[in-house]
């Protein structure tokens, strides 16, 4: 079984479209650079839909696959990613074995 989970990235763009599929109409594309928890690049640049109104430089959460889709109000999309919030700050905590 696949684990769902949040993803880290860095807004680095803005995409404009002047057309757009009707269910992403009036949403916001961004750019983002996936990173890891210690903030270095991981992977290549995503295209992702903004749900949160992030700005560029700014270190967000997003999600990836279906779980993109359902982040948007009309749920047949074809989201891949979406941006669910802002991060302020990410702590370092021990894993338990």
């Amino acid at each position: 079984m696949r684990r769902r989970r949040l993803h880290l990235a860095r807004v680095i763009g803005t995409v404009w479209s002047t057309q757009k599929v009707e269910s992403l109409s009036g949403q916001r594309l961004l750019v983002i650079q996936p990173v890891s928890h210690d903030g270095d690049d991981k992977g290549r640049p995503v295209v992702a839909v903004d749900t949160v109104s992030a700005a560029p430089g700014q270190l967000v959460y997003f999600v990836k696959s279906r779980e993109a889709a359902k982040a948007l109000e009309e749920k047949f999309n074809p989201a891949d990613a979406a941006i669910l919030g802002i991060v302020d700050e990410v702590r370092a905590t021990k894993r338990e074995k």
